[in-house]
Order: structure tokens, then sequence, then C-alpha cells
């Protein structure tokens, strides 16, 4: 199992499993159709203000989203004294509004991440999956999901403002 500590007041609770050697699963809901929670996804002007942790201290300097499959994303973060840390890879599969897949590939130990928006009445059941090719790979990454408690709230806050 996988810590995850959920931010004060938030509606729904995100869960976090180790689902095998090489899987990680997070789960939450949001009170929001399965349209909107995915354009919230892949719309650079509505992902741009929920993405980064606010407790982190991080700025996204700059967010690249070409959402289609084989287009690419690249997300650059500040982290002081000039240093940047960027992340990037390329989507594999795009369904709107119910399913968004790709790769990252910053580091030999990128995994494939899979989002899929599942609406069931008027609400939409996200699940979050970080697949690996080594256990190794996903030992060393296993805190990557850490800020997603945080980060689902503020989904959630940009949500109620687009419902």
């Amino acid at each position: 199992m996988v810590e995850s500590s959920e931010p004060t007041g938030a509606k729904h609770s995100t869960s976090a499993e180790r689902k095998s050697d090489l899987e990680v699963i997070v789960r939450r809901s949001f009170d929001a159709p399965a349209r909107l929670v995915f354009e919230a996804w892949t719309r650079p002007e509505l992902f741009r203000p929920w993405w980064v942790p606010k407790s982190s201290g991080l700025t996204l300097l700059s967010l690249d989203q070409d959402v289609r499959v084989g287009g690419a994303y690249r997300l650059v973060f500040d982290l002081g004294d000039s240093k940047t840390m960027t992340f990037f890879g390329t989507y594999i599969e795009v369904t709107p509004p119910s399913r968004l897949s790709w790769t990252n590939e910053e580091s030999d130990d990128g995994a494939v991440t899979t989002v899929t928006f599942e609406e069931q009445d008027g609400q939409t059941h996200l699940t979050f999956s970080e697949r690996y090719r080594t256990k190794e790979a996903l030992d060393r990454n296993i805190g990557s999901t850490e800020g997603l408690p945080e980060q689902f709230a503020q989904l959630d806050a940009l949500l109620s403002t687009l419902v």
C-alpha cells in the first residue's frame, strides 16, 4: 500500500495502492462530468492552475501540450538558483472524455501513465495508473504519486468553478 495524505477539507478521498511490482494505482472521484475533468487534463489553461501542488514551492515555468496520439508534452519547473527540472513525453492514447495515456521520457525509469475517466451519477471516477518497466524503477519512483491528493484537491477547486 502507498500512503497518501489528504489535504484538509477535501471532498473526496484519494486512495493509492501498489497494484503489482510494476504498477501503482491512484483513485479519486470528482463532482463534475467526465468531459470537464478530461478537459482539465488536456487544456493548458485548465491544467496549469492545478497540476503543481501549492505546498511544493515549485513554479511551473512553461507548459506545452499537444494532446493527440503522437503529440508531445513538456513541463519545465523552476527549482530556484537558476535550476530547472523538465518532464516530457508523448501521448500514446487520447480518447475523449474517457482515457488518456502518455510516456514519461525524462529518465530511463520513465513509466507509462494512464488516466481513465468514468462518469456515473454526476461524478467522474478517475483512475491514475503508472506502470514501470521494472520493479526497481517503481521502487525508485514510488514517491511520485505523493503530491496527487493535493493536486486533486486543487483540481476539485478548479472544477467547482467550471460546473
